[in-house]
């Protein structure tokens, strides 16, 4: 097998405002969670051997780039994103060879392979921090290390150099009795925050990410990249600690306040990422540059993708994925269709003229959408709706991301305990809020978990419907690290990938549309019915070309609003089914809404005008 071919779009065509457009223009990116993707060898954890058996996979559906959730040595105390060697496989997932035969397997299908890098921080376990807690050492500076609040006996309650806590749970500042200091953590104490102020820091991770293009990968997501620059004050002094001059946050309701509106889209950002591009990408080919990017507006994702700025090629902005949360990420709200089209409509008007969106609802640290904001409670509805986001994403503009398992319509695992949970986040959350500072019912928290939290999409990939989805052999001598879904009995990849009806299929039309449609690849955007309850439309238009595309985003019937409805006017009845692109529920069932102008519950349809 071989992925499907891509049209080169005409130079004529504006993709983010490069001349000649980037490859990865028509591209659609996968990504692998490497732990519960596939096991090869019975130990419960998927491995890279897995991944490059299931190549062919990736190939029929039609995927151009494969990006890795981190594969290097950790203690895993993130699961993988607490690095102790950026220049070894943990022996959990295999081995540098194991790695080299991906990359020759992947190229030769036509796959690109990124890498998921995260260099905000490393482990404690890292070389690099080990050397920093003698304070002689010349790594002694590589990261945020402070002395204890004067007047405060180090390590205990209060000697915090400030009051910032980690998103993980608890103080941001552990004490290390070796150096005599606090070091900064943004997120697990296992996870001590590099000091990007330092040049030799940043010299040392460009040599490692030249090392790894070397061997051959196709590029980098980077992990919480836009959290590298922190404010500082003339002195170099962090706010809120002794003689800063700039004042700290509040403190909230669970003791702490919050590092994020100084760590994140710092003062130094755009020339870090300029001086990356240099010292790693410059003069190289055919590679791929992504960065999440906590804490970046729509504007500035903009400066940060155009071409013209040689930063990032795309960037993941998160606004659009907390719509349906309020204050602290597990206080939830009913998710609306006008706050999710408002959010995506700023990120698509911000990249119009330049730059360049990253599309997606699902990853590893999102629960999966049909459950969020879908409807899993019936086949019927599950499928509906898992189709529904997938064709709203899929037609806006820019480069469509898809979570193992999204392509299946797989769910959230319903967890009912907490002890069925892994996730460092979820469960430090749970003993912070509920347990400690009591500004969450048990009740209302386990709730949350099981709408929101990220073990929701890191249960086994459902390969088919044996005892353990097929992600580890019936018999193997140890379970999967976390539970397998029980409805992958129903929902696998066995039993969807020749049914031309399934959720699968409609991901390889999708997939298909992105690479040899140019008005989806690169048209315009204009959002229209605004005001909508139900349905979320919008226009992609590319010369005398023009696609309307209607979602109803509910399970009940939904009237076609009035601007997309004198749009639809405009076309010959007799013509509904044909000048249907693509639609959920099949093009006869498009022409019939499309004729008494409704939508069907979750129906989404993409239809030339």
């Amino acid at each position: 097998m071989v992925t499907a071919q891509r049209i080169l779009i005409s130079n004529a065509v504006r993709t983010n405002g490069a001349t000649p457009n980037p490859w990865w223009s028509n591209a659609v990116v996968y990504q692998v969670y490497p732990r519960s993707f596939q096991d090869t060898n019975g130990d419960g954890f998927g491995d890279i051997k897995g991944i490059t058996s299931r190549l062919d996979y990736l190939a029929d559906l039609g995927v151009d780039v494969v990006w890795l959730s981190p594969v290097f040595k950790s203690p895993q105390d993130d699961n993988g994103y607490d690095i102790s060697d950026y220049q070894d496989i943990d022996p959990m997932f295999g081995t540098l060879g194991d790695m080299d035969e991906l990359l020759a397997e992947a190229h030769r299908r036509g796959i690109k392979i990124i890498m998921d890098l995260v260099v905000n921080h490393t482990s404690d376990e890292h070389a690099w921090f080990q050397a920093s807690r003698d304070s002689d050492d010349p790594h002694a500076d590589w990261y945020w290390w402070r002395p204890a609040k004067s007047g405060h006996e180090p390590g205990t309650p209060g000697a915090e150099p400030n009051q910032w806590g980690s998103y993980f749970g608890g103080s941001a500042w552990e004490y290390d009795p070796k150096r005599g200091e606090y070091f900064f953590h943004q997120y697990s104490k296992k996870q001590p925050d590099l000091n990007w102020e330092n040049p030799e820091v940043r010299k040392a991770v460009y040599a490692m990410m030249n090392w790894w293009m070397d061997r051959g990968i196709d590029g980098f997501r980077m992990d919480v990249i836009t959290q590298i620059s922190k404010v500082i004050d003339e002195n170099g002094k962090l706010p809120g600690e002794e003689g800063s001059l700039i004042a700290d946050e509040p403190v909230g309701p669970e003791g702490y306040s919050s590092p994020f509106p100084f760590c994140s889209d710092g003062p130094r950002v755009d020339e870090f990422l300029a001086e990356m591009r240099r010292e790693v990408f410059e003069n190289r080919e055919g590679y791929l540059n992504v960065g999440e990017a906590p804490g970046v507006t729509p504007s500035r994702n903009e400066h940060i993708t155009d071409p013209a700025n040689k930063e990032l090629d795309m960037l993941f902005q998160f606004n659009h994925v907390g719509v349906d949360q309020v204050g602290s990420k597990w206080d939830t709200v009913p998710f609306e269709v006008k706050n999710l089209r408002r959010e995506m409509s700023e990120q698509q008007k911000a990249v119009a003229n330049a730059g360049w969106a990253s599309l997606f609802f699902c990853n590893h640290d999102q629960p999966r959408v049909v459950s969020r904001w879908g409807d899993d409670s019936t086949e019927e509805s599950r499928a509906a709706s898992a189709k529904a986001f997938a064709l709203l994403l899929h037609m806006h503009r820019g480069t469509p991301y898809v979570y193992q398992g999204e392509e299946l319509g797989m769910t959230n695992a319903h967890f009912t305990t907490l002890d069925q949970y892994r996730d460092l986040e979820a469960l430090n959350a749970y003993r912070q809020r509920v347990e400690e500072a009591k500004v969450q019912s048990e009740e209302s928290m386990m709730d949350a978990l099981a709408l929101i939290g990220r073990d929701n999409a890191r249960t086994p990939m459902q390969w088919d419907g044996s005892k353990y989805a097929g992600f580890t052999d019936a018999q193997a001598h140890r379970e999967p690290w976390i539970s397998v879904n029980p409805n992958h009995v129903d929902i696998n990849a066995a039993a969807e990938f020749d049914d031309p009806d399934s959720v699968y299929s409609f991901y390889k039309q999708l997939i298909e549309l992105r690479h040899t449609n140019q008005v989806v690849a690169a048209g315009d955007w204009q959002v229209i019915d605004e005001q909508a309850e139900r349905v979320y439309a919008f226009t992609r238009s590319l010369g005398d070309e023009r696609l309307l595309v209607m979602v109803n985003l509910s399970g009940k019937e939904a009237e076609v609003p009035a601007q997309s409805a004198a749009l639809i006017e405009g076309l010959e009845r007799g013509d509904f089914e044909r000048q249907t692109l693509i639609g959920t529920h099949g093009t006869v069932h498009a022409a019939a809404s499309l004729a008494k102008l409704g939508l069907s519950p979750w129906e989404g349809v993409a239809v030339r005008l």
